[in-house]
């Protein structure tokens, strides 16, 4: 038996539940992976309390987690490239990564690198490709200015630095306590507010040529107000905004794939960008790390660690 997160109706943090489990067998393409960590995302909120059941319904009962990162503990008979014992990093497409163990095709893992730490390795793939999608999407070019919004949070912090390699001028719209952090990879910070339309455009005079947009809540209409061209306009949440104005929506599902994220994960491994992390929680821990990650107001990922014991709590941002 292995120890798993479950839940058997849609609703807040409270249907939440660890259980005992039967631990997954591998099938012949398949690898077991025993979980050190496994990160949080704001879409599984969605996928949780049902706002989401028309695009990704719920089975029940229901698993929940995409992110993982752990140690190779079985392989299936047809699996070549992974052993017993590699470190790995991978994604789960059945909702089963907040779990002591994950079973997944080998094609959903990449090599952790030595120098990237488990907390990062176990929180990036949903950021990461849906940040790396994102500026795809966009095209930024060198002598460009790209606007991106959430620019803190999960996605957006990694989306602001993937646009700022790729030579273009980036702005961040966060909060003002975000601005020094902004400022340390090398994104010109501006507050979201009152008057938003108005700051930027005199922050950006010429005007601006791409938006990225990792928060919701009208920055697609505001990207249109200030004259982006749609096809270089990218949401990863406002769909609804992207159909109305001719927006694209490329996020995860665009970059799924075991070499983006090992390009993703040697990036961040040696410091190319960098992925904050706002909480580490054990897994007994889920209710309260999403109940935080809810709040939207987290600088960067918020990650569930099984190694942790199991009445750790928070543990300090880093």
């Amino acid at each position: 038996m292995t120890r798993a997160v479950r839940f058997d109706q849609y609703g807040d943090v409270d249907v939440l539940r660890i259980e005992d489990v039967p631990q997954p067998e591998p099938a012949a393409d398949q690898v077991l992976v025993e979980v050190v960590a496994a990160g949080i995302n704001p879409g599984e909120i969605a996928i949780r309390t049902g706002a989401l059941h028309e695009r990704w319904p719920a089975t029940f009962p229901s698993g929940e987690g995409t992110d993982f990162a752990g140690r190779v503990i079985e392989v299936g008979a047809s699996v070549t490239g992974f052993a017993v014992g590699d470190e790995v990093l991978g994604w789960s497409d059945w909702r089963s990564s907040h779990a002591e163990h994950v079973v997944v095709p080998a094609d959903h893992l990449t090599r952790k690198p030595l120098a990237l730490d488990w907390i990062r390795a176990g929180g990036l793939f949903v950021a990461g490709v849906t940040a790396y999608a994102s500026v795809r999407a966009v095209r930024p070019a060198a002598g460009e200015t790209v606007v991106v919004s959430g620019a803190a949070g999960g996605v957006g912090s990694l989306t602001v630095q993937l646009a700022r390699n790729a030579g273009a001028t980036v702005i961040g719209i966060a909060s003002e306590g975000n601005a020094a952090w902004l400022r340390s990879v090398g994104v010109i910070p501006v507050a979201y507010g009152d008057d938003l339309e108005e700051r930027l455009r005199k922050v950006v005079p010429s005007g601006i040529d791409a938006f990225i947009d990792t928060y919701g809540n009208g920055y697609v209409d505001l990207a249109a107000s200030l004259g982006v061209d749609p096809s270089r306009i990218n949401t990863v949440i406002d769909y609804a905004a992207a159909a109305r104005v001719g927006a694209k929506t490329e996020a995860s599902l665009a970059a799924s794939d075991a070499e983006v994220l090992g390009f993703l994960a040697e990036e961040l491994a040696w410091g190319r960008v960098v992925m904050p992390v706002a909480a580490v929680y054990p897994l007994e821990g889920v209710r309260e790390a999403y109940t935080e990650l809810g709040e939207r107001h987290t600088r960067g990922k918020i990650v569930l660690a099984l190694e942790l014991p199991a009445d750790a709590g928070r543990t300090p941002a880093v």
